[in-house]
């Protein structure tokens, strides 16, 4: 009953995350990434551990594949876990579990990989993945709000969705937009919103941490 994506803009290395489900507060358990290093999903029965425990092996040099079956050697539950991985490279993994619940799919495409589990019917992947390709003119996070929007178009989940977020980094230790919506209905429309409204106040945000005398606005 989630369904996701990891994304990367070629032109600027920023790598993003971004999912939905009809379970409470989803940005807070699945989407995991790190500025020049990449990112991790992690979600069925999430395993939280496993987000981390993933970004640390990018960060060492692992590829994507490698990262992916050290992650599902490394846990006995491994049956109920649906992970996605994109490296540094933009190269990308994805691993069902045997008691992950169908519909239940996965598409790599250029930059991008999408997911879902228990989802409405298998098209939500390809509808997400195609509608990340065809924005590449956009920001990341547009791309990825985008993609959302569009699986839940093609029918998103079988239950109303109640919680999305929106995970990208490019630089900094901290992430460049960082978007959850933990308890609303219509949650993808809710997370569409916070991002029109965060959009144009996303380098502003970045200069007040890094060159705060150059930032305009208050002190």
């Amino acid at each position: 009953m989630t369904y996701s994506l990891i994304g990367r803009c070629a032109r600027t290395g920023q790598f993003g995350c971004a999912v939905a489900t009809s379970s409470l507060a989803v940005g807070s358990r699945v989407p995991y990434a790190a500025a020049g290093i990449g990112a991790v999903l992690t979600q069925h029965r999430t395993d939280p551990r496993l987000g981390p425990r993933g970004i640390e092996l990018l960060r060492q040099g692992c590829s994507a594949e490698e990262t992916l079956a050290a992650l599902v050697a490394s846990t006995p539950h491994h049956g109920w876990r649906q992970l996605a991985v994109m490296d540094r490279h933009g190269r990308t993994a994805q691993f069902d579990g045997a008691k992950v619940k169908p519909a239940r799919g996965a598409v790599h495409a250029p930059d991008c990989i999408a997911m879902g589990n228990i989802l409405a019917n298998e098209r939500v992947p390809a509808a997400m993945a195609d509608a990340f390709v065809r924005s590449a003119a956009e920001p990341l996070a547009e791309r990825l709000v985008r993609a959302m929007e569009a699986g839940e178009a093609a029918g998103g989940e079988g239950k109303p969705v109640i919680s999305s977020a929106l995970l990208v980094v490019e630089r900094e230790v901290f992430p460049l937009v960082d978007l959850r919506v933990d308890d609303a209905p219509e949650a993808i429309s809710a997370l569409r919103a916070l991002w029109d409204r965060y959009r144009p106040m996303v380098e502003l945000f970045v200069t007040r941490a890094v060159d705060p005398d150059a930032a305009p606005g208050p002190s």
